[in-house]
C-alpha cells in the first residue's frame, strides 16, 4: 500500500481533507494531527474500521478506542446516561484533552469498544481534527497512530516511521501542542474516576464537579484484567532500549546513573533523560533534556524517547518526575516505558 502525505498548512488547505473524509467513509484509515497527539482513524460507528485499526497498529482487540466528535449534541448519539457533571466539564473543557466514559449505544460496534459496553468520548481542539470529524460523517475512533507498544507520536514523520506503507493517508498538520494522551474519566463508576492521567487533572476538575478518584488500577499488569480504557493494560510508550526510571536526590539520582552506566563500559550504548537544571551532572555523557518545566517535558517526552532509538540505544536512565499535577501523567507515561523498572536512591 502507498500511504499519501497530505500537508495542511492554512485554513484554505482545510479543503484537502476531502479526500481523507472519503477514505473513512469507505472503511479506510487516515492518520491526523490532535492537540494532544497523532490519532489513527477510522468510522467509529464501522466495525471493520475498528479491526482495520487494530490490525495496522498491532494493537490487542480488548484495548477500547476513544470515539472523536465536534459537537456537544453528538455525545448524546453514541452514549447514554450522561450526567450532568459530564456535561459541566464538557462546557468548560471540550473541545480539549479530555475523554470521558459512558454506557455506550447500541449504534457503537463492540469491535470499537475492545467488547465493553461503555464508550469513551472526547472532543479535540485541533482544526484539523475537527474538520476532519466533521467532513468524515462525526465519529472517529482513534487510537495514537504509532505502532503499539512504541512512544506516541506528536510529529506526521513519527506516524510515517511507523505506519508508512500500512494505511492509506497521513494528513500532516505539523508538532502537536501537548504531547500526551488526553485524560480519561470515568462517568460509570459511582464517584467520577480518572482512568489514564493527561494535560487535565483531579485539580482542574474538583471545583467543577466535586470530589474525583484516580484509579489505583491506572497501571495493570494482570492479563486476566480488561480494560476499562485505552492504556490501561498494556505497556505502551516503550523504547526499543530497556529504560530505568531513577528517583531521589537529584545529586544521588546522578551518582547512581553515572556509576550504572561506567559498569556497562563500553559493551552498552547509555542514554540520560534529565531535567534542564540538572543537565550539568551529565556533561560528560549522552543525554538528552526533557524540559524546564511539566508542560515542556510533557510536550518533548514522546519524541525523546524517539530519539533514544535514533540513537540506537542500548539502555536508558531517565530521572523520575514530581508526581504532581501534569507530573503524575508524565511519571505514567515513564513508568509504561519503563514497564514500572524504578529505582529509589
Amino acid at each position: 500500500m502507498i500511504t499519501k502525505l497530505v500537508t495542511i498548512g492554512s485554513e484554505q488547505d482545510l479543503q484537502k481533507l476531502e479526500e481523507a473524509a472519503k477514505i473513512m467513509k469507505d472503511g479506510g484509515l487516515v492518520a491526523f494531527p490532535t492537540e494532544t497527539v497523532y490519532g489513527l482513524g477510522g468510522d467509529a460507528l464501522q466495525s471493520d474500521a475498528a479491526q482495520k485499526i487494530y490490525a495496522a497498529k498491532g494493537r490487542p482487540s480488548d484495548n477500547p478506542l476513544i470515539v472523536h466528535i465536534s459537537r456537544i449534541e453528538d455525545l448524546s448519539k453514541i452514549a447514554k446516561n450522561i450526567p450532568n457533571e459530564a456535561y459541566s466539564l464538557a462546557e468548560h473543557f471540550w473541545p480539549g484533552p479530555l475523554t470521558m466514559i459512558f454506557d455506550k449505544r447500541s449504534c457503537v460496534p463492540d469491535s470499537t469498544t475492545g467488547g465493553m459496553d461503555t464508550v469513551a468520548v472526547r472532543m479535540p481542539s485541533h482544526p484539523v481534527a475537527l474538520e476532519l470529524i466533521r467532513r468524515s460523517g462525526g465519529f472517529i475512533a482513534a487510537p495514537s497512530a504509532n505502532t503499539s507498544g512504541r512512544p506516541s507520536p506528536t510529529k506526521a514523520s513519527h506516524v510515517e516511521e511507523d505506519l508508512n506503507g500500512k494505511i492509506p493517508m497521513i494528513v500532516d498538520g505539523g508538532s502537536v501542542g501537548i504531547g500526551l494522551e488526553s485524560t480519561i474519566i470515568d462517568f460509570t463508576a459511582p464517584i467520577p474516576t480518572i482512568l489514564r492521567p493527561g494535560f487535565l487533572t483531579v485539580e482542574d476538575f474538583e471545583p467543577i464537579i466535586g470530589e474525583v478518584r484516580i484509579d489505583p488500577g491506572i497501571i495493570a499488569s494482570d492479563s486476566k484484567v480488561k480494560p476499562k480504557a485505552p492504556g490501561m493494560k498494556y505497556r505502551h510508550y516503550a523504547p526499543g532500549g530497556a529504560l530505568t526510571i531513577v528517583r531521589g536526590n537529584r545529586k544521588r539520582v546522578a551518582e547512581y546513573i553515572k556509576t550504572k552506566a561506567f559498569e556497562h563500559g563500553d559493551s552498552k550504548k547509555v542514554c540520560v533523560l534529565c531535567l534542564k537544571c540538572n543537565e550539568n551532572y551529565y556533561a560528560h555523557m549522552e543525554h538528552l533534556v526533557l524540559g524546564n518545566d511539566m508542560q515542556e517535558i510533557a510536550a518533548n517526552l514522546f519524541s525523546v524517547l524517539r530519539i533514544c532509538d535514533d540513537k540506537k540505544a542500548d539502555i536508558i536512565y531517565s530521572e523520575a518526575i514530581e508526581e504532581t499535577g501534569l507530573g503524575r501523567a508524565i511519571m505514567n507515561r515513564l513508568k509504561k516505558a519503563a514497564g514500572g523498572q524504578i529505582v529509589d536512591v
